[in-house]
């Protein structure tokens, strides 16, 4: 066998790990994406019965983003496994309480229902923000790509190119807003 049938076999059988930014990301959108790579079943080798996903390192779940009004109806369900240990949270209580949970439990839903799932989950790591341990940093190897692009904030765009940003008209100096 060759050096690089060797590597590329490597690569096919080895677990990568991989980092996604969920800044401005819908979740629901981000755990589709996320979930081929947890099981696996972006490699050649996938078969729903095999144990060949990657680790999948999420950063900044603290700033994801829901579409229209679904932090007020969106809600979550948890057992306590006594009777009447039923409870249901709203997305933005979850989000508050911890803002890794939503974007865990939205991912540990997507993922096929069998015995592999808690296995699977084991391999997701997820950061409110970018500050990620050295340990998991150095064992990084690719880049899942964002789904939505991150738009500029205003006020971190330089003001001379504010400036020279063309102008259908000027406003008078007298002129007041109401």
């Amino acid at each position: 066998m060759s050096a690089a049938r060797r590597v590329q076999q490597w690569a096919t059988f080895g677990r990568m790990w991989y980092l996604y930014d969920a800044k401005w990301q819908n979740p629901l959108d981000s755990a589709d994406k996320i979930k081929l790579y947890l099981s696996g079943s972006h490699k050649p080798i996938y078969h729903p019965l095999s144990n060949c996903g990657d680790h999948v390192v999420v950063m900044n779940s603290r700033d994801i983003a829901l579409p229209g009004i679904e932090w007020e109806k969106r809600v979550y369900f948890h057992h306590s496994g006594y009777p009447g240990g039923a409870s249901w949270t709203l997305a933005w209580e979850l989000h508050q309480k911890d803002p890794t949970l939503l974007l865990r439990k939205t991912v540990y839903n997507k993922l096929d229902k069998n015995l592999l799932r808690r296995g699977l989950m084991a391999r997701l790591h997820i950061f409110p923000d970018d500050k990620i341990p050295d340990s998991i940093l150095k064992n990084i190897s690719g880049q899942i790509r964002q789904l939505r692009q991150v738009p500029t904030r205003l006020d971190h765009i330089p003001e001379e190119k504010v400036k020279s940003f063309p102008r259908i008209f000027e406003w008078p100096k007298d002129y007041v807003i109401q």
